[in-house]
This record gives structure tokens, C-alpha cells and sequence, in this order.
């Protein structure tokens, strides 16, 4: 058709205004609607002599009308908001777009089968396939994505009976910890009749004749208080296939702490079984008998709770346990089970870097390394002596490593910051490794470098940090930067690939994750230096990174949004009341907000053990002097900041982000917006289908773009 004129005028201005609407954020302004009206009950509670106000208390009550009314009040203001963000769609189907690429999991073989998860791209829960070889996609055996409609029925656990006739899988709904667990036959793809229920936290552990597996449960919670409910005395059982739940045998509990966690496990041979306790997320006791002696008492292996054990492999009546007993960067140590002792050291502690993981394959064992958070990989023999390194180029993470005892080939993931996670092989006889399985993407990884620095903390640490760009970016201080951090529970920070990274970077963004204290990147030591009375120095370590950031030409605090999730949403909280100079964005997703009352609800009495308790006077005054919900300041300028929640995290409850944004509102001193988006039918973010990940980042993005004034620019 021939082009007038008039319509070559008309698509001219069109583009024109699409361009402007796109990237002149200065010509536009957001009309906001008025934040809801938060009622303020006159709720004091008193703390050894302080009185604190708690005027939100109800909105811990996720089972109220008022609650419900206000959360649909509140995603009506953000959802209006988010809506007048002109590149908001743009950013979406570019996202979709980096989503959509084939993903292949680790081949495990079961039996005479090769499962596999995989995904087509856009799939909202991983499929598990049954093939005849590791690179044989073979059939479909579990497909999660027809057990709802919307995606948010997921699998939290698959585990395989040892002769590989079964498997058992923990079905979780909306993002929930409660999990179902079910039976599946490897051969037919058929259910058995059996379901457990009422189990939280615990996957299958199968006994070595394969009749029946051990799990942990709790007793059935009340009513309508599933997801907000302390949870107490949980319990390990053995389920023997065939029968029903309420048959299953009572093989562990312990009366007299209600607050600890138990799991079982056989040894590989069926001799050993073995219990692991632990007091919250840190620090384990190992109990074990002989399997056949049901009645006979448990011998503690190692006491608790100090300190990290984990049962790697068993062979007769030796244990091998990777430990930080005495050894803070883990060493892994030979034991022997009829009397108890250490007898040897297998592979020993060295301080320049951390023993992560060990797997038993192909008659030794190969070892994860941390070398300041990038992996390394060796091989050693059960003996105790080093075979070799095993070649890893890069700053990649290592991950899943999958082999049997008599295998001659592992299987592992490997990613990084630039690319998706890829399958690799490695030959156990002669060191050497291939990639199975690469990813393919729609973009060019060689457009984008990864580099790690070092920066000095407040206190005069020395900490690591991962920035990637675009090559050639220019440091100017006008670049936007998504500085994400965690920093708790003894979790690494270490090379992962977020696909909304990628976009980020594209428009001349800066991603940067920063190793902090209080995870375990350098030991047992750099954890313990950032928990409890040391929690300052995580806070400490974050903004001596922005301000890094800031004194290197990478960005500016008008350009600068902090980013977390979990432990890492209280980490953004502290940091944007402590010092909200420094933020244009402050990003807090599921986040522990009050820290005077987070133990009361589900496991949040786990957390103890990393955070202390209000309960103790001399924790209760170092809590409080950092909790982000106490530390609101009315009439101080926060920055613009989008709160992210979901209505079935039985984590960390939703009320801990219900209260703060509420008082951030009240707060506020400028015109910054403060939003709260809260999804349905979401939990605390595992098992969270494909179309959530990408509407929850299409939203988040776009506010951090728009809210430092940043272009949006359509990639071809």
C-alpha cells in the first residue's frame, strides 16, 4: 500500500511521541492516588522499661476483613501507579523475551532411567522428563504445570528410592511451606494411593531397601491460622509404602524443645540411622543408632548446637561429615560409629578458602571450594589424598553435582552473571570436563563483563563485590545501579544469572551483588561477624558499597537503587532509615521489618539463633536500635520505594511489610512515592511460576527506571 503524506506525518509522530514517552521522564509526571487511610490502634508495648507503640498490630491479622480491605486499597494505589509508567509493557515483553529460553537441569540416573528437568522457556513450573540417557529428553514423567491452572501448584522436593522403582515429590500450593508429599512409580508415571500431610520443611529421605522413606511433620495446624501460626514439636516419622499416614511410625521427637527442627536419614547400606536437630538455621546435633534397633536408645554423634555437621557418606561403620567443628572455612573428617570418634582428618581445613560442599562419587569424593565467592572444584580420594583441580574458568558458581558411588562421570551446573546456568560432565578417571548442555539466549553474552572489587568497610573490612555491565560503559556517575545484597544465615552471595539483569543492563544499567558479612563467603567467621550484637557490620558493609559506588564514577545516590529479599528485605530497611541520603530506590522484597516480634509467628523463632530476641534485655536494645519498622523518622525524605509481598508467605508473614509500608506512608517527608505490592496466591518466593517472576520484575524495574529518571529504549 502506498504511504500518503498525512499517514507518513502521522507514524512520524507517533514515533516521536513513543520515543519521548519512553525516555523523557522529566516531561511526565505520575498523578498518584491518595494513600489509603491506615487506622492507628493505641497498642504500647513495654521492653524492659521502653515503651514502644505498635499502632499497626492489626494487620497481623491475615484472616481479618480490615486486612483484606486494606491490602486491595493499597495494590489499587500501586497498581495505578505502575500502570502510568509509559515503558512499563515495553519492559514486560522484553523480559519475556530473555525468559524464553530452554532450560536443562542436572541428569540424575534412577535405576535404568535419566530424569532431567527441563523447561521450554516460558513454562511456569520445570517439567521432569525420563529418558534413557543423560542427554535423552525421553518422556514426560511429572509435569507440575497441569496440577493448577496458574502455575502455583510447585515442587519443593524429588527424591528416588535407592532401586529406583519410586519417587517420592513434596507438593507445595501459592508458595506455601506446608508441603503434600506424594508417590510416584518411575516406570508407569502412576501415583500410589498414599499422601502425607502436615509436613513442613522435610522432603522424603528413602530407606535403603526402598520400602519406605522418612520425613518430618508437624501436627495438623489450626484452621484458618495455617500461614500465620507458630510452629512447634515437629516431629520425624517412617512411612512405609502402601500403608496409610495415620499408620506411619513415630521415630523422633523431643518434648522438651518445642522450637527445634528434625530430619532423618539412612546410610546408604541400611546399618545407620541418623537425626539431625538443630536449634533454628545455624548450628546442628547429630543423633544415630543402629537402623534394625528401633527400641534402642539415640547416641548423640555430635552435640549440638555450635556448630555445622552433614553426614556425606557412610561406608560400614565409618561416617564421613563435613564439618566447621574447629575448622571455621570446613574440613571434611572420618568418624568411626561404634565408639563415636573423629579417627582422621579426609580433606582438611585451609584458610585461603572454603570447603562449600562435598559429594561421594566415583569411589572418592569431589569438593566445592569458595575462593573469595567464585568456585573451585577438586577431586580427592576416600584415602584423604588430592587427585587434582578440576578446570573452572571464570567467575561462575558451581552447583548440583549429581553421580553415584560407581559412576565414572558427575554431572554439575555451572552459571554465571552473563549467561544462564548450563549442564556440564566432568570424566572422574582423567579431570577433564565438557558442557553438555549450553544455553541458548537472545542476546550476546560477550556484550557484558563481570568484574570483582574489593572495597574497605566502615570498620576497615575488606569485602567483595561482583559489578557487571555493558563493555565500554563510561564512568560518569549517571548510570543507573541495582545493588543487591543479603548478608545473614550463613548463605553465599555467589555468580548467578537473573534474566532482568540483563535487560537492566541493556538500558545502561549497572548489576552489582556485594558479598557482606554474616554470610559464610569466607568461613564461619565472616558469619559470626555479622549476627547478633555484630548485625551493625552487614548494614555498615552495604552502604560502604554504595558509597563505593558512588566515589568510583559508576553511579550517583540519585541513580542508585538497593535491592533485597528476606533477610535481605531487613538489610534495605535498615539501610534506607539509616541513611536515606544515599538511595534514590530502596527495593525491600518480603523483608523481616519488626524485629521485636518476627519470632511470634510460624519459625520465625528459628531466626533467634542469627537475630537474638526482645525477650533478652541486651539483644532487645540491639534490635531495636536497627529494626527498619522502629526506625521510621516522620517527616524525613525516604526514598522512592516499592515494598514486595506476597498473601501465602508463611516465612516471613506478610504483616512484617503491611506494618512498614504503613509507616513509611505516615512518614514520609516528600513527594517519593511509598507502594506496597502485594501478589495473590504467592508465598516467600520458591516455586514461584514463570509469569509472576516476570510481572513481579516487570513492575519492580520499571519503578527503579522511572524513579531515577532513567531512558527506556526498546531493543531489537
Amino acid at each position: 500500500m502506498k504511504m500518503t503524506y498525512r499517514s507518513k506525518l502521522a507514524m512520524m509522530f507517533a514515533f516521536t511521541l513513543t520515543w519521548c514517552l519512553m525516555s523523557c521522564n522529566n516531561t511526565m509526571k505520575i498523578n498518584m492516588l491518595p494513600y489509603p487511610e491506615t487506622h492507628c490502634d493505641s497498642v504500647v508495648d513495654n521492653y524492659f522499661g521502653v515503651s514502644v507503640a505498635d499502632p499497626y498490630r492489626w494487620l497481623e491479622d491475615d484472616r481479618s476483613e480490615a486486612t483484606a480491605q486494606w491490602v486491595a486499597a493499597q495494590n489499587r494505589v500501586t497498581f495505578d501507579y505502575l500502570h502510568q509508567i509509559p515503558y512499563r509493557d515495553a519492559v514486560r515483553e522484553r523480559l519475556t523475551q530473555l525468559w524464553n529460553y530452554p532450560k536443562v537441569g542436572v541428569p540424575q540416573r534412577v535405576g535404568e532411567w535419566w530424569l532431567t528437568f527441563r523447561n521450554d522457556g516460558l513454562q511456569n513450573q520445570s517439567v521432569l522428563y525420563r529418558g534413557t540417557s543423560p542427554d535423552d529428553a525421553g518422556e514426560v514423567l511429572l509435569d507440575p504445570n497441569t496440577l493448577s491452572d496458574d502455575g502455583t501448584v510447585a515442587l519443593s522436593d524429588v527424591s528416588y528410592s535407592p532401586n529406583g522403582r519410586y519417587m517420592a515429590y513434596a507438593v507445595s500450593v501459592a508458595g506455601s511451606d506446608w508441603v503434600e508429599i506424594r508417590v510416584r512409580e518411575v516406570a508407569t508415571g502412576k501415583d500410589l494411593r498414599e499422601v502425607i500431610r502436615n509436613v513442613k520443611f522435610s522432603g522424603a529421605q528413602w530407606a535403603a531397601n526402598s520400602r519406605g522413606f522418612y520425613y518430618s511433620a508437624y501436627d495438623k495446624p489450626t484452621k484458618g491460622a495455617e500461614l500465620s501460626e507458630q510452629n512447634r514439636f515437629q516431629k520425624v516419622y517412617y512411612h512405609r509404602l502402601g500403608n496409610s499416614q495415620r499408620y506411619d511410625a513415630l521415630l523422633y521427637e523431643d518434648k522438651s524443645h518445642p522450637l527445634r527442627y528434625f530430619s532423618a536419614e539412612e546410610s546408604r547400606d541400611g546399618k545407620w540411622v541418623f537425626v539431625t536437630g538443630s536449634e533454628g538455621t545455624y548450628g546442628t546435633e547429630i543423633l544415630y543408632r543402629e537402623a534394625d534397633k528401633r527400641k534402642a536408645p539415640w547416641r548423640t554423634l555430635f552435640r549440638g548446637f555450635e556448630w555445622e555437621y552433614t553426614v556425606v557418606y557412610t561406608s560400614g561403620d565409618m561416617a564421613y561429615v563435613l564439618t566447621n567443628q574447629d575448622a571455621p572455612n570446613c574440613r571434611l573428617v572420618e568418624v568411626e560409629l561404634a565408639s563415636g570418634v573423629i579417627t582422621r582428618d579426609v580433606i582438611p581445613h585451609r584458610e585461603e578458602a572454603l570447603l562449600e560442599s562435598v559429594k561421594a562419587v566415583g569411589g572418592g569424593f569431589v569438593a566445592c571450594y569458595l575462593q573469595d565467592a567464585c568456585s573451585k572444584m577438586e577431586q580427592w580420594t576416600i584415602e584423604g589424598t588430592k587427585v587434582r583441580d578440576v578446570e573452572i574458568n571464570g567467575i561462575v558458581s558451581v552447583s548440583n553435582i549429581e553421580g553415584k558411588w560407581n559412576d565414572s562421570t558427575a554431572y554439575y551446573a555451572q552459571t554465571g552473571f552473563t549467561a544462564p546456568s548450563s549442564v556440564w560432565s566432568l570424566n572422574l578417571n582423567d579431570g577433564s570436563t565438557r558442557e553438555v548442555s549450553p544455553a541458548k539466549v537472545c542476546y550476546d553474552p560477550e556484550d557484558f563483563e563481570t568484574h570483582q572489587v574489593f572495597f574497605t568497610s566502615k570498620d576497615g573490612t575488606r569485602v567483595p563485590m561482583f559489578v557487571t555491565h555493558r563493555k565500554g560503559l563510561r564512568l560518569n556517575g549517571k548510570n543507573p545501579t541495582y545493588l543487591y545484597g543479603y548478608g545473614g544465615f550463613s548463605i553465599n552471595r555467589t555468580p548467578r544469572f537473573v534474566p532482568a539483569a540483563i535487560m537492566f543492563m541493556e538500558q545502561g544499567g549497572v548489576h552489582v551483588e556485594v558479598c557482606l558479612r554474616g554470610g559464610n563467603e569466607y568461613g564461619e567467621k565472616w558469619h559470626r561477624d555479622g549476627m547478633l550484637e555484630r548485625k551493625q557490620n552487614v548494614f555498615d558493609d552495604f552502604i560502604s558499597a554504595a558509597e563505593w559506588l558512588i566515589t568510583e564514577g559508576y553511579t550517583s545516590a540519585d541513580k542508585l537503587a538497593i535491592a533485597g529479599g528476606s533477610n535481605g528485605g531487613l538489610l534495605v530497611g535498615a539501610c534506607m532509615t539509616q541513611r536515606p541520603d544515599l538511595f534514590a530506590v530502596a527495593l525491600p522484597a518480603v523483608g523481616v521489618m519488626d524485629m521485636l516480634r518476627f519470632h511470634l509467628f510460624t519459625v520465625g523463632w528459628g531466626w533467634v539463633v542469627e537475630y537474638g530476641s526482645s525477650q533478652n534485655e541486651e539483644q532487645f536494645h540491639t534490635i531495636y536500635a536497627y529494626s527498619p519498622l522502629h526506625n521510621i523518622r516522620d517527616g524525613v525524605c525516604y526514598p522512592a520505594t516499592l515494598v514486595t509481598t506476597a498473601d501465602h508467605d508463611d516465612r516471613v508473614v506478610p504483616a512484617h511489610s503491611f506494618k512498614f509500608a504503613a509507616r513509611l506512608q505516615a512518614a514520609q517527608g516528600c513527594e517519593t512515592p511509598t507502594l506496597i505490592r502485594i501478589d495473590t496466591n504467592a508465598g516467600h518466593g520458591a516455586g514461584k511460576p514463570t509469569s509472576k517472576r516476570i510481572d513481579e520484575a516487570a513492575d519492580t524495574y520499571s519503578f527503579l527506571l522511572w524513579n531515577t529518571n532513567s531512558e527506556f529504549r526498546e531493543v531489537k
